[in-house]
């Protein structure tokens, strides 16, 4: 079965505001690692609307710094699922959505063959967890 691994920004105090955060080159590096190792990205609404489309524009135009492009470059190449009731079927191939029956739906995730699966975010993550759905990894940078 494939892993659900959660990965997020966090400070010591427990702030979880990607505007707060410096070293964005290190931070870069270790996501984009991070996502090398997996193939699907699972999100909610907010941090889909965060990551999609500006991830995608910065991968077409490589208009930051090396980091930030090939984090971008990496987080493009991934399929995606939003857990939404609102947002709309997006027009992109690479993003399904997941209205219902989260629980059911992950599992059916996990099951298929792949990589492990990351998710990121604060509500739907907490979700996961509290449904057993995500390993536990401890591991600063």
């Amino acid at each position: 079965m494939r892993k659900l691994i959660y990965g997020i920004n966090i400070s010591l105090d427990g702030c979880c505001d990607h505007t707060k955060f410096s070293g964005g080159n290190e931070i870069h590096h270790y996501f984009r690692e991070l996502l090398e190792g997996v193939d699907l990205i699972l999100y909610g609404r907010k941090t889909y609307e965060l990551m999609v489309p500006f991830w995608p524009e910065v991968a077409e135009s490589q208009s930051l710094d090396e980091a930030a492009n090939a984090f971008a470059k990496v987080f493009t190449s991934l399929k995606r699922v939003v857990v939404s009731k609102t947002i709309s079927n997006e027009n992109d191939p690479h993003t399904i959505v997941i209205r219902d029956n989260l629980k059911e739906e992950v599992l059916k995730l996990k099951q298929q063959p792949g990589k492990a699966i990351s998710t990121g975010g604060v509500e739907l993550p907490v979700r996961l967890i509290e449904l057993g759905l995500v390993v536990r990894r401890n591991e600063l940078i």
